[in-house]
């Protein structure tokens, strides 16, 4: 089951380059003025943002999200591996702080939409943290970091390797924070199917 399958999406209006976002929006139907990879075999989900389950993230935009094949099977390396760009309206303010705190809130209420069964002492608080580190070719800036949390499918405590790319496209007012998730550590290949999303990543006018 995907994260988003039992989520209620909450009611926001924005407008994306003439396209009015409303409570009906249909992620599958939307057409992003980007251009973010689908793998063969991956799968693709989309949200608007505020996050329903995140209020305490004040952006405005949409959520893209890149599932791998494996991302829900406890046995498959590929377990947990995913990835999500956030498209925000206007130039967004991001350093390490700010990623552990919109981080920090968007798991614990993913957490809490999706683990509502798990027994009090199976759940441990959501922990994160970042570093700036050498930005990669064509980011503003990039960092590195952990989260620490309660693995909702296994109901029990998992940490997430994570990678941050902020971005900019000419002539554009919107910022794209690009997010990399996965248990495995960084020199294992599946990164290298993550890092691949954001390398073939193409603003609108590439």
């Amino acid at each position: 089951m995907k994260i988003l399958s039992i989520i209620i999406l909450s009611l926001f209006s924005a407008t994306i380059y003439g396209q009015e976002i409303k409570p009906e929006f249909d992620g599958h139907k939307w057409e992003a003025p980007y251009t973010l990879p689908v793998p063969k075999d991956w799968t693709i989900e989309r949200f608007p943002i505020p996050i329903s389950f995140a209020p305490q993230i004040s952006y405005k935009g949409i959520e893209d999200i890149r599932f791998t094949p494996g991302w829900g099977k406890i046995n498959s390396e590929e377990y947990w591996s995913y990835a999500f760009l956030w498209y925000l309206e206007g130039e967004v303010e991001i350093n390490s702080k700010i990623i552990d705190n919109n981080l920090k809130a968007y798991f614990t209420g993913l957490i809490g939409i999706n683990g509502r069964n798990i027994p009090v002492e199976k759940l441990i608080p959501v922990e994160v943290s970042f570093r700036e580190i050498k930005k990669d070719k064509d980011d503003l800036k990039t960092f590195v970091g952990t989260i620490q949390m309660t693995d909702y499918m296994q109901q029990k405590p998992i940490v997430l390797n994570c990678k941050v790319h902020l971005r900019s496209c000419i002539g554009e007012s919107k910022t794209f924070i690009f997010h990399e998730f996965s248990p495995q550590p960084f020199s294992h290949n599946i990164w290298m199917g993550l890092d691949k999303l954001w390398l073939d990543f193409k603003c609108k006018n590439d």
